[in-house]
């Protein structure tokens, strides 16, 4: 196969192709079930190759087309479009001719909002995973604990998985992310002594680095144990254990009073049913003056995570709106101080991400198959799309208590040099 663009493939050149392609011409059916597919898409502006080897191409100036190299796969394709394409296209029976990214982007450009009666009843039947204790236990660990391995091949040496904060733009990944911890660090006005709990902190890096960097003392939980071992691991490397503490719990058994609660990445897991019981975590574990921050992948409005990738990357997330995540903040009768988007560091930090990825795909292919790469590539390719396009935003909020009258003028502590000092009561 050979690579064009983010990992996309030219169809004829894959041994897939020389085996599915060719044959008879498409029927006035399967023609017709063409036809309807691309109007429940929203008729976007990509081209379409038949099995049979004919081009069915729009006015485009840059067109990326997909390649169908059987009947079948136009027929699953057209019967539930969303997740049969993540299905064929890792499983080889579908092929991208041109750039994968700029193909989703186009898909995401054309699709509206309501597609009516259908739309509803797929949805149905992909229902997402519930996120109950016990199954949110087996939902991570499908994801995360696939293997540290992996993850060091295409992540930073960190190992942090959330979007980073591109203060500059010719950051690279790895100060980017480090500018990120920085960042929600200054925006929750870390002091010395402080104590944090973070629900849901991966390897471990923001915990190490709040603990190293602000003095601050943390206990973080996670129910990842291939994450947990691994942040175990550097916290006694870095002689960190004593101020930090990795627990592997669900979030629901958080108890104590600490400073700052702060989640990054964590909320996507939660699921909507279940915001009011992260809120009355937030509400009895934070003291009188206490701070929370939540870092999450969410919407513009409510809408379902696409059912290919909740059922085999992501089982049981969900992206909320900010409308959505104000259940979390009412439940604890918290104040939203402080709102920011990163839908582009987001982007950009998947740029990173999927050019590691592509540069590792030997070794992710030795390590899993070729289907799991398929599908990885999918997924971050996906992402990218759907965080340029604006079908994914990023959003930071700060929260406090509403009576909590020592909160900063202005944004200033946020990008001065100097750390933020308190004010004098």
């Amino acid at each position: 196969m050979r690579s064009i663009k983010h990992g996309s493939t030219l169809a004829m050149s894959s041994p897939a192709a020389a085996r599915l392609g060719g044959g008879r011409a498409a029927s006035a059916l399967e023609r017709g079930l063409l036809r309807k597919m691309l109007g429940y898409l929203g008729n976007p502006a990509v081209g379409l190759r038949l099995w049979d080897g004919e081009a069915l191409d729009p006015a485009a100036a840059e067109l990326v087309r997909v390649h169908l190299l059987d009947p079948g796969t136009l027929l699953s394709l057209a019967l539930d479009p969303e997740f049969q394409f993540g299905e064929l296209y890792s499983s080889g029976r579908l092929e991208v001719e041109g750039d994968l990214v700029a193909l989703l982007e186009a898909l995401f450009a054309a699709q509206r909002k309501d597609r009516g009666i259908r739309s509803r009843l797929l949805h149905l039947i992909h229902a997402p995973r519930p996120n109950l204790p016990g199954m949110a236990t087996a939902n991570i660990q499908q994801h995360y604990d696939i293997g540290n391995d992996f993850y060091q091949l295409w992540l930073d040496p960190q190992l942090l998985y959330t979007c980073a904060y591109f203060s500059t733009p010719e950051l690279g990944l790895e100060q980017a992310q480090v500018a990120k911890m920085e960042h929600v660090c200054r925006k929750l006005r870390l002091l010395p002594g402080e104590r944090v709990v973070e629900a849901g902190c991966g390897w471990g890096a923001l915990a190490l680095y709040m603990a190293r960097e602000h003095g601050a003392s943390v206990q973080a939980y996670n129910l990842s144990r291939e994450q947990i071992a691994h942040a175990r691991r550097r916290a006694s490397a870095e002689g960190l254990q004593d101020r930090v503490e990795f627990v592997e719990a669900d979030y629901r058994e958080i108890r104590g009073e600490y400073d700052a609660f702060v989640s990054i990445g964590m909320l996507e897991h939660v699921g909507s049913s279940h915001y009011s019981d992260l809120g009355q975590v937030i509400d009895r574990c934070l003291g009188q003056r206490g701070r929370g921050f939540i870092h999450a992948i969410g919407t513009d409005y409510a809408s379902p995570l696409n059912p290919w990738i909740e059922r085999r990357i992501f089982p049981g997330a969900y992206p909320p709106s900010l409308r959505e995540m104000m259940a979390v903040f009412e439940s604890a009768g918290l104040s939203v101080l402080d709102v920011e988007n990163l839908r582009l560091h987001y982007a950009r930090t998947l740029e990173h991400w999927l050019a590691r990825f592509d540069a590792a795909a030997a070794q992710i292919e030795a390590m899993f198959g070729a289907t799991f790469v398929r599908a990885w590539r999918l997924y971050l390719a996906g992402s990218l799309a759907a965080f340029r396009r604006g079908k994914l935003q990023l959003f930071q909020v700060l929260l406090h208590r509403g009576d909590d009258d020592q909160v900063p003028w202005t944004r200033a502590h946020l990008y001065d040099a100097a750390p933020w000092n308190p004010p004098k009561s």
